[in-house]
């Protein structure tokens, strides 16, 4: 597999996309420690007994949270939800809620969370801040409210509950949570999104703020593996749009997709096929040193590839064989990569 990241990467914001997987192999190796069991080695922390009674865990490897819980929310006791609406008296459901203590207007909202109505537990929870902002129950709520928007697929709002949560509660442990939550805000629109690739890239950033920030905890360790699956999604997204221009005979256009995928997206599982349409494509357009020299880098990295078989007999058809020619981009990528000569 290619190591090396050569080129310039399209920038994203005020942070060039070469800067944002400047610890990318780090985190492979990483990710390829943790990938195989991190769905069965997530121990469910104790979120609140009654929530954990009832199965209020987001969907684990699948683009959801995780069952992944809250290290310090504390919580009630009691069982389903007859167990929990019953602190809700009824002189407690008929007075006004700014009469309402903010234990009541939060075990409220942890009833309506238990019973499947996300959206109304969000308000709930948004109530006990409101009502008491300076309040330990407030601390508690708005991590819920944030836990309840992404629940709820009210991705924006569940953004906006958890950075206000990381702005005023950095040092808080559940503030690793609430990162975590932020990133998947994003990273479960990844499949949404068409070919804008905007929240993709937001995703990754998320993402390796977790893994960066809280690298000792369980969801750095998931965000490990949803990085790469983001990353890998970036690169599937480049070789769509290239076969696009391919199949319509748009050579030049189609380089330029598969020539991002290999210069930017090494650690991908795209570049073989990168590298067979680049021979493809410049085969195309008569540029014979660049198919060859694309043929000669393939053949190295992936010679038992399939990708590697076609382009040599596309070559070899052609009264070619794989080697590096003239003095081109792909010449200079296999000076850097397989020669180790910086020019």
């Amino acid at each position: 597999m290619i190591r090396v990241k050569f080129g310039k990467a399209k920038a994203f914001r005020e942070e060039p996309v070469a800067q944002l997987f400047a610890k990318r192999g780090a985190t492979s190796e990483r990710c390829a420690r943790f990938a195989s069991n991190e769905c069965r080695s997530f121990k469910t922390k104790r979120l609140i007994s009654v929530m954990l009674a009832s199965g209020i865990v987001l969907s684990s490897c699948g683009g959801g949270s995780g069952s992944l819980g809250f290290g310090s929310l504390g919580g009630s006791s009691g069982g389903g939800g007859r167990g929990l609406f019953g602190a809700f008296s009824q002189p407690v459901e008929k007075k006004p809620i700014d009469q309402w203590t903010a234990e009541e207007i939060y075990k409220r909202g942890e009833y309506d969370l238990d019973r499947g109505d996300p959206s109304e537990a969000a308000k709930w929870f948004g109530e006990v801040e409101r009502l008491y902002p300076y309040s330990e129950w407030a601390k508690r709520a708005l991590i819920m409210q944030a836990f309840a928007f992404h629940k709820d697929k009210d991705y924006e709002q569940a953004r906006a509950s958890a950075q206000r949560y990381i702005d005023f509660y950095p040092a808080s442990e559940d503030a690793a949570y609430a990162q975590y939550l932020l990133a998947l805000s994003y990273y479960d629109q990844i499949d949404k999104i068409g070919r804008d690739q905007g929240l993709t890239y937001q995703a990754l950033q998320a993402l390796r703020t977790v893994i960066e920030r809280y690298p000792d905890t369980e969801y750095a360790k998931s965000a490990i593996l949803k990085f790469d699956l983001a990353f890998d999604h970036l690169a599937a997204k480049e070789m769509e749009i290239g076969r696009y221009y391919l199949k319509r005979k748009h050579y030049s256009s189609a380089i330029n997709r598969f020539r991002v995928v290999v210069e930017q997206f090494q650690t991908t599982t795209h570049v073989a096929e990168a590298l067979h349409r680049l021979v493809e494509s410049y085969l195309s357009l008569g540029l014979v040193e660049e198919a060859q020299t694309a043929g000669a880098i393939l053949g190295y990295n992936f010679q038992s590839s399939e990708w590697y078989q076609s382009s040599y007999r596309l070559l070899t058809k052609s009264g070619l064989k794989p080697e590096v020619k003239g003095n081109n981009w792909l010449s200079a990528v296999y000076r850097q990569l397989i020669k180790g000569e910086w020019l």
